[in-house]
């Protein structure tokens, strides 16, 4: 039987493996909205991830992979985020991050509401509607997709909330080799980083990209 104990043990090796450093109360959080999320699932179908422990790796740990581009504070807003994926576990690590959610499916928004006032994340906000619709009142240092739309698309609805000096992070499977000769002249790709998710055999790449 699978316990909580076990998943607590998994949690931190995967950590450990991605050197982060996190006291028991963060790792804690982590389960919490693992278990939220696995709730939730039953009834609004928010990630085909059924079993409790892949979901530990294939969305905690997968998002946590991208923690050193993440930033330390400042303004990161999570686009498409479904079940809050990477950003709430992005957020539990670093609380001093401020992280906008923003997702167009009234189920999983409902989700996020939810999991931000259970899990006590007062930097976290979700915003429910389509990026493009979207508006903020000073532009982000990152925004960051986990599985939201191709690279020229995701710039395209995205740009209008780049702040000065700011990123984007782009999650994928495979290097998007076809994606990215799609992009348009006024975006510059600065990297394309292998991850290595602890426990996950798949191939995963970050891409950052800036506005020239």
């Amino acid at each position: 039987m699978h316990s909580q104990a076990d998943d607590l043990e998994i949690l931190a090796t995967g950590m450990a493996a991605l050197n982060i450093n996190a006291p028991p109360a963060t790792l804690e959080k982590l389960l919490a909205y693992r278990d939220l999320l696995m709730k939730w699932n039953r009834v609004y179908n928010l990630t085909a991830v059924k079993d409790p422990k892949e979901a530990l790796i294939r969305h905690v740990l997968d998002s946590l992979a991208i923690l050193p581009w993440a930033g330390e504070k400042g303004r990161l807003l999570d686009v498409g985020s479904g079940g809050g994926l990477p950003g709430i576990p992005i957020a539990i690590v670093r609380p001093a991050l401020a992280v906008t959610l923003v997702e167009s499916a009234g189920k999983k928004a409902a989700f996020q509401r939810q999991a931000i006032i259970e899990l006590a994340l007062p930097g976290v906000e979700s915003w429910h509607g389509r990026v493009e619709d979207f508006a903020a009142a000073e532009g982000f240092d990152r925004i960051v997709s986990r599985a939201f739309a191709d690279l020229p698309l995701f710039i395209a609805l995205t740009h209008h909330l780049m702040g000065n000096n700011g990123r984007w992070l782009a999650m994928k499977g495979k290097n998007p080799e076809t994606e990215i000769a799609a992009l348009p002249t006024d975006v510059r790709l600065e990297a394309v980083i292998p991850l290595q998710t602890p426990m996950l055999p798949a191939s995963r790449h970050l891409l950052i990209l800036q506005p020239v």
